[in-house]
């Protein structure tokens, strides 16, 4: 089966923040992304957890692309339009994909 070049894009940020990144996404060309919530973990500020918080205004998600790679400067530049004035962190990594058509 042949495979396709493709970027995998993981941005894990707010929640609170997530729409004004989805938007900006939508507004760059991405069309497809997946939110997952983040549930916890640990950096700069050390360990941290949503366990017993109240709402989503503590917690983070994290939003994924996988997009072909001419698209990624247009997505890391709309990313970062909100991820800089805001805590969050951007991983991207190499992928393949199947259907080429879809992404």
């Amino acid at each position: 089966m042949e495979t396709h070049q493709a970027k995998r894009v993981e941005i894990t940020i707010e929640a609170p923040m997530e729409r004004r990144l989805t938007d900006a996404l939508q507004n760059a060309g991405v069309q497809g992304y997946t939110i997952t919530p983040v549930v916890g973990g640990s950096g700069r500020s050390g360990v941290w957890s949503r366990e017993g918080q109240v709402g989503r205004a503590g917690g983070m998600v994290q939003v994924i692309c996988i997009i072909r790679p001419e698209r990624l400067d247009a997505l890391l530049d709309a990313a970062f339009s909100v991820v800089d004035r805001h805590m969050g962190v951007v991983c991207i990594t190499d992928c393949q994909v199947l259907r080429a058509e879809r992404f």
